[in-house]
C-alpha cells in the first residue's frame, strides 16, 4: 500500500510548552525545497548541520540543528526534514508559519503516522502503537507498546491469517470437487485444523488483553453511606492525602479521582459522595446525583461498609440499587475497630474482604484482588499492546471461525464454512489494516498529537 502525497505538511513534533530543544518537523515532495530556503543548503541525508533558521527578510529566528531524512528511507517514507531547535513556543511557531509561507500546510493529528502507514512504512496496528507508546504511564506499558511497534502483534495476527488463508483455499477447493466420492475435508482432518485455530487464537486474544488493560486500566469507584471509609481507603490507595479525611459524615461532596499503579495496572479510582436517604441538602443531593452517574460508567465498585456495624439496613439498600450489571466487592472497612483480621472470602456469592483503610491492614489483599478480577498478569511475558478495536476484531474472528466448525461438524456444509473462514479473515485483517475503511482510519488517526 503505497500513496502518493503531493503537498508538504508541517507541525511542531515536540510537546507543547518550554523546554531546551523543540523540533519542527517537515514532510512531503517540497521539504527540502522549503527547508534550504530556512536554513540554507542542507548536509547529505541523515548528517546534522548546524543552521540559522531565517524569516523571509533574512532575520535570525532561531539556530540549531537541520537534518534531512531522504525518501523512501524516513519514518513517513517521504523526504522529511527536522529543524531542530530552542524549545520556544513562539520560535516554533513562527518557524511554521515560515514553512507555510513557503507552500506547505499545518498538518493534522496524526498525519505524520498516517502517511507512515499509506505509504507502507507500517502496518496500522504499529501506526496506533505509536500513539501508544507516546501515551505510555507504565515501563510494562512502555514495553508492551514498543513490542507491538516493532511488528510483533502484526506477527502473531499475520501468520494466523496465513495459517487460515492456507485452510480457506483447501475448503474452496474441496467445494469443487463435491460429486466425487472422497471426502475430502474429512481426509485432512479440517475439524481439528479448526480446532488448533481456536487454540491459537486463544493465546492471541489473551496477550491482547492484557495489552489492552496496560494502555486503559480500569475504572474503580469506591460507594458506601457517609463515613464508611471511602476517603481513607482513596488516601492509601493514592498514597497521599488526595481526600479530606475527618470524623465528620458527608465530608466528600463532589467525586475525587486519581490515576495510580496497582503492579503495573493503570487504576482510575474514584472517592464519592456518601449514599443515603435523609437528605434534603441540595449540594448533597447533587453529590449523591454524581455518585449514581460514576457508578453507572464503572469498571469495578468496592462498597464499602463499617466493620464493626456490620451490614445495615442502609448498606443492603446501598447493595440492592447498584447496577447490576457492574463487578463488585464488598469491602469490611475499619477492622482496626471490629477486631477482626485481614482476610477475604466469597459470602453470598460476593467476594468480601475485611481491611482497615486507616493501618493499611489488609490492603495486599485488595491490590491482588483488584488485578485478579480483570484478568491482570503483570509478569506474564510477550504482552503487546492492543486497543478495543483489536479485541472486537479478534472476538468477531473467533464466533466466524466456532460458527464454521459448526457448521461443518453438524451438516457437512464445506460451503458455510468456507464463508464464515472469509468473515474471520476480513475481521483480522482490519487490525493490522489489510482491509480497512476510510473512515476507521480517520477515526484511529484523529486521536494522536499533531507532530506525530
Amino acid at each position: 500500500m503505497t500513496e502518493m502525497f503531493t503537498d508538504t505538511i508541517v507541525a511542531v513534533a515536540t510537546a507543547p510548552g518550554r523546554g531546551g530543544v523543540g523540533v519542527v518537523r517537515l514532510s512531503g515532495p517540497q521539504s527540502a525545497q522549503i527547508a534550504e530556503q530556512i536554513c540554507g543548503k542542507l548536509a547529505q541525508p541523515r548528517q546534522a548541520k548546524f543552521s540559522h533558521f531565517r524569516a523571509a527578510d533574512k532575520e535570525i529566528i532561531d539556530s540549531g540543528i537541520a537534518l534531512y531524512f531522504a525518501a523512501p528511507a524516513s519514518f513517513t517514507g517521504e523526504d522529511v526534514i527536522e529543524l531542530q531547535g530552542h524549545g520556544s513556543p513562539l520560535v516554533m511557531d513562527r518557524l511554521c508559519q515560515r514553512a507555510i509561507e513557503l507552500g506547505a500546510r499545518m498538518a493534522r493529528p496524526g498525519e505524520f503516522s498516517e502517511r507512515a502507514f499509506l505509504n507502507g512504512k507500517m502496518d496500522l496496528a504499529q501506526a496506533e502503537a505509536v500513539a501508544d507508546l507516546i501515551e505510555s504511564s507504565t515501563d510494562q506499558a512502555a514495553r508492551s507498546a514498543m513490542r507491538s511497534l516493532q511488528g510483533e502483534f502484526s506477527k502473531k495476527v499475520n501468520d494466523f491469517l496465513q495459517e487460515l488463508t492456507h485452510l480457506r483455499m483447501f475448503v474452496e477447493a474441496s467445494i469443487d470437487f463435491a460429486d466425487e466420492e472422497i471426502d475430502f475435508l474429512g481426509e485432512a482432518q479440517v475439524d481439528k485444523q479448526l480446532q488448533q485455530l481456536l487454540v491459537t487464537l486463544a493465546g492471541i486474544q489473551g496477550s491482547a488483553r492484557q495489552g489492552r488493560l496496560l494502555r486503559e486500566g480500569i475504572s474503580v469507584v469506591l460507594a458506601g453511606q457517609p463515613n464508611a471509609g471511602k476517603s481513607s481507603l482513596h488516601n492509601r490507595l493514592a498514597g497521599h492525602d488526595a481526600a479530606i479525611v475527618t470524623e465528620v459524615a458527608g465530608t466528600t461532596r463532589d467525586v475525587l479521582r486519581e490515576q495510580i499503579h496497582l503492579g503495573g495496572l493503570p487504576l482510575r479510582i474514584s472517592d464519592t459522595a456518601g449514599l443515603h436517604d435523609a437528605t434534603e441538602d441540595i449540594v448533597e443531593l447533587e453529590g449523591i446525583r454524581r455518585t449514581n452517574n460514576e457508578l453507572a460508567q464503572a469498571d469495578h465498585i468496592l462498597l464499602l461498609i463499617n466493620d464493626k456495624l456490620g451490614m445495615t439496613e442502609q448498606d443492603e439498600k446501598i447493595l440492592a440499587s447498584l447496577p447490576t450489571d457492574k463487578s463488585l466487592t464488598l469491602i469490611r472497612n475499619k477492622i482496626d475497630q471490629s477486631g477482626n483480621a485481614p482476610a477475604i472470602s466469597m459470602e453470598n456469592n460476593l467476594p468480601v474482604i475485611y481491611l482497615s483503610a486507616k493501618n493499611g491492614d489488609g490492603m495486599e489483599l485488595l491490590t491482588k484482588h483488584l488485578c485478579e478480577v480483570v484478568g491482570f498478569h503483570p509478569e506474564e511475558e510477550g504482552v503487546f499492546m492492543a486497543r478495543r478495536r483489536h479485541l472486537d476484531a479478534l472476538q468477531r474472528a473467533q464466533q466466524a471461525i466456532e460458527a464454521g466448525y459448526n457448521c461443518l461438524t453438524g451438516m457437512g456444509a464445506g460451503e458455510l464454512l468456507a464463508e464464515e473462514l472469509r468473515v474471520a479473515q476480513l475481521a483480522l485483517g482490519e487490525i493490522t489494516g489489510t482491509f480497512t475503511t476510510e473512515d476507521l482510519l480517520d477515526k484511529i488517526f484523529s486521536s494522536f498529537c499533531i507532530g506525530k
